[in-house]
């Protein structure tokens, strides 16, 4: 990436460099843009659902900002030969989602793929002052997060024909929430650090946030929700291969030599890449009361230390 040609522009206030959740542009000194992409392959069978879950993951990198949905254009890779009918499903599926956002869809662009893939390019707004990051964490700051981890184990578990009814319609039901309330309630308080928890799962993007904070986050595992099923899926080898990808990436910045041995799948959840995952948030303990007050979904899961060893520690 550093190789890349680029274009210094003293308006854009959060780029690339960072892996950040979305791009910030100045308008002006009141407002600047934020600019999110995201699209994938079908992760659940029913195309209506499908597009829902592709629309809230795409609009929550924009509320993980601090900002407001206000248009999106949509992404569709699609066969010629297709049934028409089940495109018809996704993309109001996707519209319904961005109708609950109140996203107007403005556009988009269309291409013959053997492969379906589908998503947005999302554009939002936030005021210049108040950009929410994924640096900025302090010692002393509470991690909260907003959702329950292991999406991704459990649509693996879903293409293996293993999954539980039950435990699908948790795991979809969190996948098809927006992080909007949980954005809305953090209005007015202060957000030191905040991010998704997406494609490289809580363990990559709370080092993303650690490392870019010059700080340690020490979460505490037994705080972390998970989805109902998801361990014992763990156990029946529903690993899908991006959790591998996450683990040998990020494991050499972890120490989990407080975990007893017997909590090694938790550990492994993890790494679990999630599909509009919910927000992880430091902030201060003053400033936590009072967001758990006004949204009761969301859990302390650790706090925020001085700079150790190493990014993360798992107590």
């Amino acid at each position: 990436m550093r190789a890349l040609p680029r274009v210094e522009n003293e308006s854009v206030l959060v780029g690339y460099e960072t892996s950040d959740d979305a791009g910030v542009y100045r308008l002006s000194p009141e407002c600047a843009l934020v600019q999110t992409v995201d699209f994938f392959t079908p992760i659940v069978d029913d195309p209506f659902s499908f597009g829902a879950i592709t629309a809230a993951n795409a609009l929550s990198d924009v509320y993980a900002m601090g900002g407001r949905p206000i248009s999106a254009l949509s992404i569709v890779c699609y066969p010629s030969k297709g049934d028409m009918d089940e495109l018809e499903q996704i993309l109001k599926g996707g519209a319904f989602k961005m109708s609950e956002a109140r996203c107007p869809v403005i556009g988009g662009h269309s291409v013959n793929d053997d492969e379906i893939k589908f998503g947005y390019a999302v554009t939002g707004v936030v005021h210049p002052d108040r950009i929410w990051r994924n640096a900025g964490a302090k010692p002393g700051d509470v991690l909260l997060f907003t959702k329950r981890l292991g999406t991704g184990i459990i649509g693996t578990a879903l293409k293996r024909g293993i999954v539980d009814t039950m435990k699908l319609a948790d795991a979809m039901d969190s996948m098809l929430t927006l992080n909007a309330q949980a954005a809305e309630a953090l209005e007015g308080l202060t957000v030191n650090a905040c991010t998704d928890i997406s494609g490289f799962g809580l363990i990559g993007h709370a080092r993303e946030m650690a490392i870019g904070s010059g700080v340690t986050l020490e979460i505490e595992f037994a705080s972390v929700p998970i989805l109902p099923g998801t361990l014992k899926y763990v156990h029946e080898g529903a690993i899908p291969s991006g959790l591998n990808n996450n683990r040998e990436f990020a494991s050499g910045d972890i120490d989990s030599t407080r975990l007893h041995a017997g909590h090694a799948d938790i550990e492994t959840v993890f790494y679990d890449p999630q599909t509009s995952g919910g927000l992880l948030i430091s902030m201060p303990d003053s400033d936590a009361r009072v967001f758990e007050q006004r949204f009761t979904l969301a859990k302390r899961i650790g706090h925020v230390t001085v700079r150790g060893p190493k990014a993360i520690r798992i107590l």
